[in-house]
């Protein structure tokens, strides 16, 4: 059967996190790494789709294969690690330690930004013919979106802060979901099929992914978009790490857990009361028919 079950699916959910947070430090960063470059490389491919078809909802379908290939090639993603390891630690796996935890997670960020920033560098390269020429139309529109989610927020204050963190809840909602939903088919197809609808989702949505975040606007300082590090840090990149941790735990890690993880005590089932009469057993006398025991015949006929 190529479907897994939920039960099943929180175990399988539970053992992989367990195994990312014992991976060595070598293994943690390259992984890390080529998870954070497929991933980006797909929302380059997303962002050109969309900016020369004029067709939005195009590259948000198409975007889901950058998510899709790595996972099927076993790369991480801060965004799924913040839901797998504590799923691992709250099952009490041997090894798995709050220290574990962030180490893997301070490792992954590390790897995954990596993997955008030369994705970013690289793309940029693409854009300008190495520098030399004013950005393309792609270019263009990757500097437009790095302003519209720094300054754009800061310009709303507190509203804006809170907008921010709430998209990146979202985010990591759907992304989680589809971090979970890798594992809900034992088949490629079912795999690919299962990640495909919720990264779509977030993508069109427009929500805030901090590691598509890490190509986006570091490729819009490169491309001469009108923002500092310090708008990207403060006004993006911090609130959506934190709002993505929020929204994978609350809305997709610990439900599942606490739903089917966790072995339920099994009800007490009450037996009825029974009357003092039915209590107190009853012996049949004898049955003698004409001097004969008949219960007494039966039971040596029958052995």
């Amino acid at each position: 059967m190529s479907y897994v079950k939920p039960t099943e699916l929180v175990r399988d959910v539970i053992d992989a996190g367990a195994s990312k947070v014992m991976y060595s430090t070598r293994d943690t960063i390259i992984r890390a790494i080529m998870g954070g470059a497929v991933l980006t490389i797909a929302a380059a491919f997303a962002v050109t789709v969309s900016v020369t078809t004029g067709s939005p909802i195009l590259g948000a379908v198409l975007f889901p294969v950058g998510f899709i290939m790595l996972y099927l090639l076993g790369y991480d993603l801060l965004t799924g690690v913040f839901v797998l390891a504590p799923l691992a630690w709250l099952d009490k796996r041997p090894g798995v330690t709050l220290g574990g935890i962030l180490r893997n997670w301070g490792l992954v960020f590390l790897g995954n930004f990596i993997g955008a920033f030369t994705v970013a560098v690289l793309m940029a390269i693409v854009v300008t013919y190495g520098f030399s020429t004013p950005p393309n139309e792609v270019g263009e529109a990757i500097g437009h979106i790095g302003e519209g989610r720094t300054v754009g927020y800061a310009e709303h204050g507190a509203a804006g802060m809170l907008t921010l963190f709430v998209r990146a809840v979202l985010c990591n909602w759907m992304v989680a979901t589809g971090v979970v939903m890798a594992m809900v088919s034992k088949s490629v197809i079912g795999k690919i099929f299962a990640m495909w609808m919720p990264i779509m989702l977030f993508f069109f949505m427009g929500f805030e992914h901090s590691i598509v975040n890490m190509f986006l606007f570091p490729s819009g300082l490169l491309l001469g978009g009108d923002f500092t590090v310090m708008d990207y840090l403060i006004w993006n990149e911090l609130p959506t790490v934190l709002g993505n941790l929020v929204g994978g735990l609350a809305f997709v890690g610990l439900p599942l857990y606490y739903t089917y993880g966790r072995p339920s005590s099994p009800r007490r089932i009450r037996e009825p009361k029974r009357s003092r009469r039915e209590a107190t057993p009853t012996v049949a006398a004898p049955v003698t028919v004409a001097g004969h025991d008949v219960d007494r015949e039966r039971e040596t006929a029958s052995v």
